[in-house]
């Protein structure tokens, strides 16, 4: 599915995501449970964060439970998702922006960030290497990055649970509620083409990022969603 459609099904299917996203056992504990592993100190006191593919909230809500007192930029390159985020209650230190990945760079300034969060992001992306490069430049020296990311390429047992969830529940759940499955067949057969750990931690460390390292969720998804994590190098630290 070429990204402008990608883009378009997320639109279409804004108002009905969060009902959809509520019948997956965990998924919200699960993206609070990445968030909590970028370790950010001090309630997030004085930090700059970005919610990189925000969309309708649930991680930019992860994010905030981390780090209540950061200020967060949360984006999203799907207008209808950003509707359905905004329209929810946020304190002032939370705000939306409208834009893709590959072209935030060009509208903040590179090393503003302290930390990224990346859900669900990377595997839409179609120039993956140029993403992590741009999250890479956002990030402060010894920045932290967490990407909250389905990869079951490297386990068969993984992409066969993952098969059997998404024909059992996914597909016909987002036929139901939004009246088209596009998006959801979209989303089962992208997870299973999507990098495996081993290719994704390659990509990681291959843009420069440092301490590179893999931990596994909980239930049903386990050897399914991960937490890829990741730091900027530090001004005159060896990347090699």
């Amino acid at each position: 599915m070429k990204r402008h459609r990608i883009t378009a099904e997320f639109d279409h299917s804004a108002a009905v995501y969060d009902r959809l996203v509520a019948v997956n056992p965990g998924y919200h504990a699960q993206l609070r449970r990445s968030a909590a592993r970028l370790r950010l100190p001090g309630g997030g006191a004085g930090l700059r964060l970005l919610d990189l593919g925000c969309g309708t909230g649930a991680s930019t809500a992860a994010l905030l439970r981390a780090a209540p007192r950061a200020e967060i930029v949360a984006v999203d390159a799907s207008a209808g998702m950003l509707a359905a985020a905004r329209a929810k209650p946020w304190p002032d230190n939370v705000r939306f922006v409208h834009a893709r990945a590959e072209t935030l760079a060009d509208t903040d300034d590179t090393g503003s960030f302290d930390a990224i969060l990346a859900a669900y992001l990377l595997r839409n992306c179609p120039d993956r290497d140029g993403v992590l490069s741009v999250m890479r430049d956002l990030l402060r020296p010894g920045g932290r990055l967490a990407l909250h990311e389905y990869s079951v390429a490297d386990s068969p047992a993984a992409a066969a649970v993952w098969t059997a969830v998404c024909w059992s529940v996914v597909i016909p759940l987002g036929r139901a509620l939004s009246g088209r499955a596009d998006l959801y067949r979209y989303l089962w057969r992208g997870v299973l083409e999507f990098d495996g750990v081993q290719r994704l931690t390659g990509r990681m460390r291959a843009v420069g990022l440092r301490e590179v390292r893999v931990l596994p969720m909980t239930g049903w998804q386990t050897g399914i969603t991960h937490t890829f994590l990741g730091r900027r190098a530090h001004a005159g630290e060896d990347v090699s």
